[in-house]
């Protein structure tokens, strides 16, 4: 794409204008990041005041994740409301299906928000690339009937950085993220106190440098995820034993290094295995 003259032409980017406009009023489940801040604006330049934003606060999503939301939607001049989530008896122990049954319930908090104030539907930011992947909670959307605009309109994760890029959001470039339940072994009991030490230990890793990283966790083991293309970075004395150091800070007794590095949701290698 060449620029925003480019965009507007564009068959994909208009394909998605027409069914937003298609939907009426919508409520979009918003996180903060790349795709459902590229569709809360495209949602807001189809719909203008007929889109509202809802975020999930809940023990295992990352406290700065929620701050930035709140400022891209001001930015974006929204409609904003933030729910409270807890840690719902059916994922306490982390079961393999817990994308499943987490999305069933937070999304149906935000369906009777959507209802009771008078929306037509619930959108999310699924995009095409995401039915490649393991991904449970997929299923829960399509029983709830919540629309996936950029699914439906086949826009790939490259597009819609591409996208984001012309529209000038800052978002175009920001890495993946996922809940903090990611970073817990399936089985392992989930506790408040782990999702803090996790986020901790990963905001310390993002301070220095490394955008793109999952701090695992193992119980008192913290496994260290960095890119791939990071790795190099990581040969360093000083460099390990500050990582190191810092980490324990945050309340784990030991620090590993997986030397794959990043990958998405590598606890998802222990259920394609069986």
């Amino acid at each position: 794409m060449k620029g925003w003259m480019d965009m507007i032409n564009n068959e994909k980017y208009n394909e998605l204008i027409t069914y937003l406009k298609s939907l009426g009023k919508v409520v979009l489940a918003f996180s903060g990041g790349v795709d459902s801040t590229f569709l809360l604006r495209v949602a807001k330049e189809a719909l203008g005041d007929n889109v509202k934003a809802v975020t999930i606060m809940s023990p295992y999503i990352p406290k700065w994740e929620i701050a930035e939301a709140k400022e891209l939607v001001k930015e974006l001049g929204v409609d904003h409301e933030i729910i409270e989530a807890p840690i719902i008896d059916s994922i306490k122990y982390n079961p393999e299906d817990r994308c499943y049954l987490c999305k069933t319930a937070v999304f149906s908090m935000i369906i009777a928000i959507a209802k009771e104030q008078g929306y037509d539907c619930v959108i999310d930011g699924t995009n095409f690339d995401d039915i490649s992947d393991y991904r449970p909670g997929l299923r829960a959307l399509k029983e709830l009937e919540v629309k996936s605009p950029m699914l439906e309109c086949k826009l790939t994760k490259a597009e819609i950085r591409e996208f984001s890029k012309e529209l000038g959001l800052n978002t175009w470039d920001k890495p993946p993220y996922a809940c903090l339940l990611t970073r817990i072994p399936y089985g392992d009991e989930l506790k408040v106190e782990a999702f803090e030490r996790i986020e901790k230990a990963e905001r310390f890793m993002m301070s220095i440098g490394f955008r793109a990283v999952r701090v695992r966790c193992h119980g008192d083991l913290a496994r260290v995820e960095v890119n791939r293309n990071d790795r190099s970075k990581l040969f360093d004395e000083e460099i390990l034993d500050t990582i190191a150091a810092n980490i324990k800070e945050c309340g784990f007794k030991y620090v590993t290094l997986d030397l794959q590095g990043y990958r998405v949701g590598s606890f998802n290698e222990t259920i394609i295995k069986k």
